[in-house]
């Protein structure tokens, strides 16, 4: 267990909460720049553009931002009682956070099909994987806040 004093808390909570949030803007707007290019013509002007903007939003802010949420809340978990370990909404949350890894990680493949015009999925199937971050994100603040079990 850390000792942190408690304005130093504070700030690393809050860059938990900014990283996180960058994060989750990333992981939400990806998949919609997908939904837009499957309707590109590989090799046109609209989809070298798409390949940019998804290029870019990966590279400055997804990947950044998850490398800064696991730095912060590596350190916010090393500050809590080591009695968390036996509560089972540690868990779930940690889950949920593999979950989150995971799409990030078939995200970066998703885009990388696509800079490579060899993307294989349809409009819809990126609309739907569009929704999983939610979800995930709605598991890891109910188990954070609420912790129901």
């Amino acid at each position: 267990m850390l000792e942190l004093s408690a304005t130093t808390y504070l700030w690393i909570r809050a860059g938990h909460i900014i990283s996180v949030m960058a994060w989750m803007a990333g992981m939400l707007y990806l998949p919609r720049l997908f939904v837009y290019h499957v309707s590109a013509e590989p090799g046109s002007d609209k989809s070298e553009t798409f390949k940019v903007m998804e290029r870019r939003l990966l590279r400055a802010i997804i990947n950044p931002a998850m490398i800064a949420s696991f730095l912060f809340g590596g350190i916010l978990l090393a500050e809590l009682s080591p009695g968390i370990w036996s509560d089972g909404w540690i868990y779930a949350k940690l889950a949920c956070i593999l979950g989150m890894v995971t799409v990030h990680g078939m995200m970066a493949g998703w885009r990388k099909a696509f800079a490579e015009d060899r993307n294989v999925h349809s409009e819809k199937y990126y609309r739907v994987a569009n929704e999983v971050p939610t979800v995930l994100m709605i598991g890891v603040v109910i188990f954070a806040v609420v912790r129901p079990f």
